[in-house]
């Protein structure tokens, strides 16, 4: 029941869509669909595809090319705006200081106190030596040819300006410096996080406004959200309600997000299984902020079992009354969320199909029969395929693939001694990074296989990684040399090539031989026919030439030999049986 689409019971175009790829994904999983037939159709598609991508490129960049840079654009840090502003005590006493309120620090220089923003500093370090401590401050400044380097987009507009590039100073007072020191990276780090919120702020579209519903309201009580919202204090549960144009969750402490129903690219309902949590996920198209990050992924979810149970220190029978009611209740609340998740998504899917349904939004359940376990980041985890995107919503930071936009994929490191192999997913966007999932189990191949042809995308397989960064370069750099000479993407299908290859060592090994071979070939036989014979001849006359003693005693003489040593092993019992009696006789 849970496997099965939460929006499945109400009618419309989302409940065919999920029956049609319940029948194509798990019920003929093992079915018999030719996937070499699948793969040999999809390799010409997505060449052909790969193609127009270069070309879409390659008009981007040269309708661009006359354009301006934008980069130089941002607004120049200013410390003060008037030399009346500098604090006077510094002027007076002439040593280092900082400014928080400015943000920056004062620094003297040949008998004049001069003001660096702070986010023109780079790193400070301190170094004591005898009696004197010493302050080396390192600027940002812009690389030997004059051109921005990351961090420092203005010297474009300052191309005949001389910068410093580094500051030492001697102190005699080693808590000053140190005081310096600490004031300097504890103001750096707070200017960046502001700094960096609002280029984030800049940078986000802007979202239309929400309209609360006047109508009865569909809410999910208590439930957190993942990311928080950050800050001081204890975290509470909150309410996600479905208005007019989107969702807002809010929480006691008067803290609220607010997402859009046009800015949601993928809705997910995962049930709770095996999992400790029931949860509703929303990948966005544009990211949003909630608290001060930047983020395109937001889920909200209850906690089914607690994830830490109390060990008191004694040993509870399965038979125990207690036990067995426990877990019935946690049968009971695990049945009462998912059933409570599964009503909200159920209405909601009503709501979109009614009166939203141009923007074809619909819930998608992740398939477990088809999870395998992967590292996507750091820890190893269960990916669930989608139907319309590849999921790992349980441990974070989220991993959320959309098929559509998948170009291939290419399983590496699969080889027979090997327990793990590895998946990197290479977009329709080549300038976007390669996706990696590393450590899958060799048992799951097959079964990932088959999925990958059911929906449509080619795999190629290879026994060892490879360095993607260079080759996807290479390939928008010159991408006829790809197609002409590589073939391709066929350049990956390394299978093949061996192939080939074994054919034509077969081909070689079954030409027909000469008649002066086989002349040859029946001498040999002859002379080793000969050699036996020879070898014979030789061991009968060795055999003829043995001397009697070599050839072994008679019967006779073996009987008599026997008979020697018996006697011999007589007189030595008898020997062995005196000689404690005379010990005896001798002690009395």
């Amino acid at each position: 029941a849970a496997a099965a689409a939460p929006a499945g019971a109400a009618d419309g175009p989302s409940r065919g869509r999920n029956v049609l790829i319940d029948n194509k994904l798990r019920d003929n999983v093992d079915g018999d669909m030719n996937m070499a037939d699948v793969q040999d159709a999809l390799t010409k598609r997505v060449n052909d595809e790969t193609k127009d991508i270069l070309d879409r490129m390659k008009g981007r960049a040269g309708s661009g090319s006359g354009a301006s840079s934008s980069s130089a654009s941002a607004a120049e840090p200013v410390s003060y705006k008037s030399i009346s502003d500098i604090p006077a005590y510094v002027a007076r006493d002439m040593t280092i200081a900082v400014d928080s309120r400015h943000e920056s620090i004062l620094l003297p220089i040949m008998g004049q106190v001069v003001p660096f923003h702070i986010s023109m500093v780079k790193n400070i370090t301190q170094h004591s030596e005898q009696d004197f401590s010493y302050i080396r401050i390192v600027f940002q400044t812009p690389n030997v040819t004059g051109s921005p380097v990351a961090g420092f987009p203005w010297a474009q507009k300052h191309p005949d300006l001389t910068y410093i590039r580094e500051i030492n100073y001697k102190c005699i007072d080693s808590r000053h410096a140190t005081k310096i020191l600490s004031d300097v990276k504890m103001l750096k780090k707070t200017v960046m996080q502001k700094m960096t919120e609002q280029q984030d702020r800049a940078s986000l579209v802007k979202q239309e406004t929400l309209k609360l519903t006047k109508e009865r309201v569909y809410r999910l009580q208590d439930c957190w959200i993942r990311p928080n919202f950050g800050g001081r204090g204890r975290k509470l549960p909150g309410n996600l309600e479905a208005h007019a144009n989107g969702f807002r969750y809010s929480t006691q402490k008067a803290e609220q997000v607010d997402i859009m129903y046009s800015n949601i690219k993928h809705a997910i309902f995962q049930p709770c299984e095996k999992d400790l949590i029931t949860l509703i996920h929303f990948h966005l198209h544009n990211p949003i902020m909630i608290g001060k990050k930047k983020i395109t992924d937001v889920q909200f979810y209850t906690e089914v079992v607690e994830g830490t149970v109390a060990l008191d220190g004694g040993r509870r029978s399965m038979y125990d009354p207690d036990e067995i009611d426990e877990e019935r209740k946690d049968r009971e609340r695990k049945n009462r969320i998912n059933n409570g998740y599964r009503a909200f998504v159920k209405k909601i899917q009503e709501m979109w199909e009614q009166k939203h349904a141009q923007l074809q939004l619909e819930w998608d359940v992740p398939f477990r029969e088809l999870g395998f376990e992967g590292v996507p980041h750091k820890s190893t985890s269960t990916v669930l395929p989608c139907l319309n995107c590849l999921v790992e919503l349980i441990e974070m930071p989220f991993f959320v693939l959309s098929l559509n936009e998948i170009l291939l994929v290419n399983l590496e490191r699969v080889g027979f001694s090997l327990k793990n192999f590895d998946m990197t997913i290479i977009f329709k966007d080549m300038n976007r990074p390669v996706v990696r999932i590393d450590a899958i189990p060799s048992e799951r191949l097959e079964a990932i296989q088959q999925w990958l042809s059911k929906v449509e995308i080619k795999y190629y397989v290879s026994r060892m990684n490879l360095n993607w960064k260079p080759i996807l370069t290479s390939i928008m750099d010159d991408p006829d040399k790809f197609f002409e000479e590589d073939g391709g993407w066929e350049f990956l299908n390394l299978e093949g090539s061996e192939g080939e290859e074994d054919e034509e060592e077969e081909e070689s090994s079954f030409e027909p031989e000469s008649s002066d071979d086989e002349e040859s070939d029946d001498d040999d036989d002859d002379d080793d026919d000969d050699d036996e014979d020879e070898d014979d001849d030789s061991e009968e006359f060795d055999e003829d030439e043995l001397d009697s003693d070599e050839r072994g005693m008679d019967w006779s003489d073996l009987e008599e030999e026997a008979a020697a040593a018996d006697k011999k092993k007589a007189r030595e019992e008898d020997d062995d049986d005196r000689r404690p009696s005379k010990k005896k006789s001798r002690k009395r």
